[in-house]
């Protein structure tokens, strides 16, 4: 009789969080005064439009004029380090806090391969209080991006590897246009087209109107047939203006996807203006979780989603988000706001790593100041699309001593 010896592998070790640190990081990294950094409109601004267009100012963000700030994670686990990054332009040190404070103390000693696992765990540490987005979310997405980031390394494979492979080589990216006239608007697009980008995006601007119009048909005419035209509004419009403005882009044709046209809160009107017209809508940067999501799709609401890796939980959400999307038929673009280098690598995996993902913002930030100028090996980013490294985990090695630079001393 002949008998059967079985091997079995021993069990890995566990690769238990030792580090977990947070930095902020801006440019130029320079005195400051917190005004500086914390500008907004003035109490009671207007938005300039005609007649009822000209009315009182809600859409208009926080900025930090110019400064880019952001806040890097570092998360040490059995001597492996990965790097993640939380999206944060206004009050960083709320994010660092976060992570530190909060996050930490629940993430020391755990085993860092269970990423998943972890995420609802840091989601959970407030879920009962009410704290699902926002600075929250954020903070989460810097630590999510690095526990990938280590769990690649370990495995010494990309990310997209262990995502489950990737759908295609390369992302199509799109890059923003912008001019003070018409002829500065056709020139800037038709530049971009002849650089290889395929798609161009500019702003349908608060209170404008219908004044806009003359803008969007001269930039739609001067990319047809080479690529699409993407509008912006950052919530500029109630929905009768939107339903009315639509009806325009429709007639004028050849626009890619019209985004943010209502207010972030006016979500139960987005059905509504997704029937009125025929122009893909789009929408999602504003939006933190599945759960948001979710509701977004059962409503029928967009056509197209533009999730942010580093604002709605990381990498382990806005796969979710991703996933949720398809079974819905709705495609999904990357939001890429500001920020370095995991953040624009993470986008860059996930979108391939996704079937339903159809471009990508961001068609030139690897060439800022926290681009590729912080790395020792760069970005594949080039005219019209990126690629996603094939180096373990994010692909993201820093220049320690260019991002010395940068980090904001506590």
């Amino acid at each position: 009789m002949l008998r059967r010896t079985f091997l079995f592998a021993a069990a890995a070790p566990a690769l238990k969080i030792e580090r977990v640190e947070a930095f902020v990081i801006r440019t130029p990294n320079v005195p400051v005064s917190e005004a500086e950094l914390m500008a907004m409109y003035p109490q009671g601004a207007l938005t300039g439009g005609t007649g009822l267009f000209n009315r009182l100012d809600f859409a208009s963000p926080s900025r930090s004029g110019r400064f880019s700030q952001a806040v890097l994670v570092k998360v040490t686990a059995g001597g492996i380090v990965g790097w993640g990054e939380c999206h944060a332009p206004a009050a960083p040190r709320v994010h660092k806090t976060i992570v530190e404070d909060m996050l930490r103390p629940v993430l020391l000693g755990a085993d860092s391969r269970d990423v998943e696992a972890l995420w609802d765990r840091m989601y959970s540490t407030q879920r009962l209080r009410g704290y699902s987005t926002g600075f929250y979310t954020e903070a989460i997405a810097g630590v999510d991006l690095a526990l990938w980031d280590i769990l690649g390394k370990y495995m010494n494979q990309p990310l997209y590897r262990i995502l489950g492979g990737k759908y295609r080589d390369k992302i199509p990216t799109y890059l923003g246009v912008g001019g003070s006239s018409i002829e500065a608007l056709k020139e800037s697009a038709a530049k971009a087209m002849s650089q290889g980008f395929a798609a161009v995006k500019m702003g349908l601007g608060k209170g404008a109107g219908t004044r806009d119009m003359a803008r969007v048909a001269a930039v739609a005419e001067t990319v047809k047939g080479k690529g699409q035209l993407l509008l912006d509004s950052l919530g500029a419009f109630k929905l009768h203006e939107a339903v009315t403005l639509g009806r325009e882009l429709d007639r004028i044709g050849g626009i890619g996807w019209w985004e943010d046209a209502l207010m972030p809160e006016d979500t139960i009107s987005y059905p509504k203006l997704a029937d009125a017209m025929d122009t893909a809508i789009v929408a999602g940067e504003t939006l933190s979780n599945r759960f948001q999501f979710r509701d977004l799709f059962l409503a029928k609401s967009v056509d197209i989603v533009n999730p942010d890796v580093c604002r709605a939980g990381g990498i382990t959400e806005c796969r979710k988000i991703a996933i949720l999307a398809d079974a819905h038929s709705v495609l999904w673009s990357p939001h890429v706001s500001t920020g370095t280098a995991p953040y624009m690598s993470a986008s860059i995996h996930l979108a391939a790593a996704t079937p339903n993902c159809v471009i990508m913002e961001g068609g030139n930030k690897h060439e800022g100041p926290m681009g590729n100028a912080l790395l020792k090996e760069p970005l594949e980013y080039f005219p019209g699309y990126a690629k996603p490294s094939d180096r373990p985990g994010l692909g993201v090695e820093f220049d320690e001593k260019a991002l010395a630079k940068i980090i904001v001393a506590s």
